[in-house]
């Protein structure tokens, strides 16, 4: 299962509060758009509430991530970061799990 950290589970919570409340509504949402040998092509999505059949992923702050299934599949060994560029603007990131 896809894990998620600190980190990137603050950033989910920023995204998805609105109006400066404390309480994150939503979640992060993965998609698959296409996928071959090379590696995969997800879409990212900020959004209310998981669709129907979407695996629910909950970082220890409440944050949520949703997973389409083929998404959920490809990122089950993946871990979930965010990254800082020389801007300062936040992206986030997949690295293998256990590495």
């Amino acid at each position: 299962m896809l894990a998620v950290t600190d980190a990137a589970a603050q950033a989910i919570g920023a995204l998805t509060s609105q109006n400066g409340q404390q309480e994150a509504e939503g979640g992060l949402r993965f998609s698959l758009r296409s996928s071959d040998d090379a590696g995969a092509q997800l879409a990212l999505a900020v959004t209310k509430q998981p669709e129907q059949g979407d695996k629910v992923v909950t970082a220890d702050n409440g944050a949520s991530v949703y997973l389409e299934h083929a998404a959920a599949e490809f990122l089950d060994d993946k871990v979930l970061d965010v990254q800082q560029n020389n801007e300062g603007e936040i992206a986030f990131a997949l690295a293998p799990q256990g590495v």
